[in-house]
């Protein structure tokens, strides 16, 4: 993952995608656009699973963060990657869903409307 990281901050598509497995669909020019108009801020590894010396497949969670036309950014990922002939390619990656985090406190069913009708939430707002 670190050597990928370092690959696009250095522009180096050809590794980027000799590091991408054949099935997986890379567009070179796009990848080469995001590689050479970011400024690279840094990487971030959150969590590994497997990719051990003696496994074939594993998972990096990792952000990494860039700014592009004057705007920072971060790119936050949950990659697949496996082994193939002695290197580990990447696989595929998705968005790991954000943790909710609530900002006031959770209103009970029978706690008065923060409407301000009066009536109790649950016969009000938070009617179904």
């Amino acid at each position: 993952m670190r050597s990928r990281y370092t690959a696009f901050v250095r522009g180096e598509i050809d590794y980027i995608l000799a590091t991408t497995a054949p099935e997986t669909e890379m567009d070179r020019s796009e990848t080469e656009r995001w590689s050479r108009n970011s400024e690279w801020l840094g990487l971030r590894i959150l969590e590994t699973n497997d990719g051990g010396p003696d496994d074939d497949e594993g998972t990096v969670e990792f952000i990494a963060r860039f700014r592009l036309a004057d705007k920072e950014r971060s790119h936050h990922e949950l990659a697949s990657f496996r082994r193939e002939n002695g290197r580990w390619v990447f696989v595929d990656g998705v968005n790991p869903r954000p943790t909710l985090r609530r900002t006031e406190p959770k209103i009970g069913r029978n706690d008065p409307c923060p409407c301000g009708s009066g009536k109790k939430y649950k016969k009000c707002c938070g009617a179904k």
